[in-house]
């Protein structure tokens, strides 16, 4: 074990991305390093073996750095990356991704598919190898050639103008636009080695529009590109909340969440968010509406028996009521649809079938851990058993094991970094296995327990205190407040990490309060809508709960929170002030402004209604009219780039606050978006965060990072 340092917590290996070979003896594994120059991270590809009979080992290594893995039937690999060069240094900017193969037998990678605009995902038919991916095109075009020679020219005549006509314009932290995604493309030709898999048509003189069904004039068609021969436009959508989707094992029904607001509706009402669910023939790229319910259906996933999915859904919030989610099955060939009983009140996710189609394992928050469970279908489709399969940690990314007997997955603590594991199916609060994978030291010096605070209406609020071990006397205490809104503390956090906070010396709390996920419905309820209220008493109270304890110092307080955790961080700025000092990043400052500078307004419609009928809740819960109440010193961090919640809402912020005299700083990023993602900018971060702490918790000069 080493000591923890902000050095070593920004030299870990994180990993993440599984893919599991067809015959579940091979696990594939991002890890992610900086790179050489320390200015960007970049992911590897390292194989691990799941008998634990081999040390794990490198696949893949390129300056640019791989990502989304996944098998082919052959047991070959694909994966995306923008990799000119494996000796290349690092670059300050992105080039497209491409699709990649790496043989079974390993060797050098070789080249599939490399569209102008990049692959954006990939899905793989499990029996007959097909491929799909997401490939965005210049408007008007059809083909790789056409799409490239359409980017050529506006590039040559310096155009970067863009006309848009649909809403939303933006997507948390990118321009939707100049090119569309939400093109599909099938490929199979090449892909594989095995010669009886039938080429694709010649996609340069045969390429449909799912909508117009008009076909490439051959004497105006562009010279032929690099992948126009072996894949070809499989159906088109704006793509605004692109979602992944499922193949059919003989890889002929591609099944996805279809965006409504894809189809470009107006007036843009709530009625426009959430996703129907879609099946497309990938012979014709004709579209079949499966369900359009009115709620929001989540990635699908196909059973291997190829005639159901299933996937989560959520029921829509208006003010009246909150959002709610659910599992449900999906017959591909009638549409009938089968809501799962699953008698537990937690919000299902990443559901994935066990191989014989008898079964549905997936993840969900709950008390403060997200567990995987096991729920196991009767001859009818319906629930029989639903079995916790874990009961510490947090669980993503499950994937069954192809001889029906085991789990893999993701696994993280608060204080354990994410590293793969293996659970065993059927057996209730297990402790997983962990594989044999390149996860670094857990830290040292630290310790975490579970407290639980009453709040004035009777209700119990969780959370985790994490407390330095090697420090005499009390210690400061410093909450954490998660973004979301929707979320919970229980897994390990890389960019707000309580380990790098407590290991100089405070403690650190991390409350869930109301509209947290994992405690029930009920419980998430109470702050829906009103978040200047219970979420913010439920805070409080556990700060009261952990000021009480015996190792910490109840008159050092701070408080920080980033996104919902900054807007609850702004509101107790203006309406409590115990607290010594405040860090708000990302944060929600003026709502009723808010609502036409964020990308998608329309969401918070959902919670607050129509500002446009009825403005109350955006002025009642706004931080901003508390402005003059505020004395407390605060630290404002926000990311030019930041689309979700715009730099004007920093902006309006730290004019507010330096007109009203207040004691602040202002943490500008210029090349960040909704989060901290390049190296160099995370050191600073918690250099700041740390420098800010030290100099209003424990009385000490403010000592500037250096390069700022």
């Amino acid at each position: 074990m080493t000591s923890f340092t902000l050095d070593t917590f920004l030299a870990q290996p994180r990993l993440g991305g599984l893919a599991l070979s067809p015959d579940g003896r091979r696990l594939v594994v991002g890890v992610q390093t900086p790179g050489p120059k320390g200015t960007r991270f970049r992911t590897a590809l390292w194989l691990v073996d799941t008998t634990g009979e081999r040390a794990p080992r490198q696949l893949t290594r390129s300056a640019p750095g791989e990502s989304s893995a996944a098998f082919l039937p052959d047991g070959s690999l694909l994966f995306l990356s923008a990799r000119p060069d494996p000796d290349a240094t690092d670059r300050g900017d992105d080039p497209p991704a491409a699709l990649w193969r790496l043989a079974p037998d390993g060797g050098d990678p070789s080249l599939v598919l490399a569209p102008p605009g990049g692959v954006q995902h990939l899905e793989v038919a499990s029996e007959s190898g097909d491929v799909v991916v997401g490939a965005p095109l210049h408007p008007g075009t059809d083909t790789f050639a056409a799409d490239a020679a359409r980017d050529k020219a506006r590039s040559d005549a310096g155009v970067t103008a863009q006309l848009f006509e649909d809403y939303p314009i933006r997507f948390w932290d990118h321009t939707l636009g100049p090119r569309e995604a939400g093109r599909w493309f099938l490929a199979a030709e090449h892909v594989t080695d095995d010669p009886a898999r039938p080429a694709i048509a010649d996609s340069a003189s045969a390429v449909t529009d799912d909508a117009s069904g008009d076909e490439a004039s051959g004497d105006d068609a562009p010279d032929p590109h690099p992948g126009d021969d072996i894949a070809r436009l499989l159906c088109r959508g704006r793509g605004v909340l692109l979602t992944a989707g499922s193949l059919t094992p003989d890889g002929r029904t591609y099944v996805t969440a279809w965006s409504r607001l894809a189809e470009g509706a107006s007036p843009v009402t709530t009625a426009a968010l959430g996703e129907d669910l879609v099946a497309i023939d990938t012979a014709s790229g004709a579209r079949r509406t499966l369900v359009a319910d009115g709620r929001g259906w989540g990635t699908p996933c196909v059973a291997p028996d190829g005639r159901r999915v299933v996937a989560p859904v959520t029921t829509m919030g208006v003010p009246e009521r909150s959002q709610d989610t659910d599992l449900a099955i999906v017959d591909l060939e009638t549409g009938e649809v089968v809501d799962l009983d699953l008698g537990v009140d937690v919000w299902p996710a990443n559901p994935r079938w066990t191989p014989d189609g008898t079964a549905v394992v997936f993840e969900a928050d709950q008390d403060g851990h997200r567990p995987l469970f096991h729920c196991t279908l009767d001859g009818d489709g319906r629930v029989a058993q639903v079995v916790r399969l874990t009961a510490d940690g947090a669980h993503t990314e499950a994937l069954p094991t192809p001889d029906g007997t085991h789990v893999i997955a993701m696994r993280s603590g608060i204080l354990t970094p994410p590293r793969p594991t293996r659970v065993a199916l059927g057996q209730a609060d297990q402790t997983p296995e962990d594989l044999r994978s390149p996860v670094g030291d857990d830290p040292t010096g630290v310790e975490v327990e579970r407290i639980v605070a009453t709040a004035d209406d009777g209700v119990e609020v969780g959370a985790w205190l994490v407390r330095p071990t090697d420090v005499e006397g009390p210690v400061p205490l410093v909450t954490f407040i998660h973004g979301g809104p929707r979320g919970s503390w229980n897994a390990w956090s890389w960019r707000w990490c309580p380990t790098v906070v407590a290991t100089s010396g405070a403690a650190v709390l991390l409350p869930d309060p109301a509209i947290s996920t994992g405690y029930g419905q009920d419980f998430h309820d109470r702050g829906w809508g009103t978040w200047g209220e219970r979420p913010f008493t439920d805070v409080l109270s556990t700060v009261d709960a952990a000021a009480a304890h015996e190792a910490v110092d109840g008159e050092r307080l701070a408080a920080m929170g980033g996104s919902f955790g900054g807007y609850l961080a702004n509101w107790i700025a203006g309406h409590d002030h115990r607290f010594r000092c405040i860090v708000t990043h990302a944060s929600l400052w003026n709502l009723p402004a808010f609502h036409g500078t964020t990308d998608l307004g329309l969401y918070w419609e959902t919670e607050f209604g129509s500002p446009y009928e009825d403005p109350t809740r955006y002025v009642e819960y706004s931080p901003h009219r508390a402005v003059a109440d505020i004395t407390t010193p605060m630290l404002v961090i926000h990311g030019e780039r930041d689309l979700r919640v715009p730099i004007s809402e920093a902006l309006m912020l730290w004019t507010d606050l330096k007109r009203n005299g207040v004691d602040a700083r202002f943490l500008y990023f210029p090349d960040e978006n909704h989060w901290v993602l390049k190296p160099q900018n995370a050191r600073l971060w918690y250099e700041t965060v740390l420098a800010f702490l030290a100099e209003h918790l424990d009385d000490a000069d403010f000592e500037r990072p250096e390069l700022l």
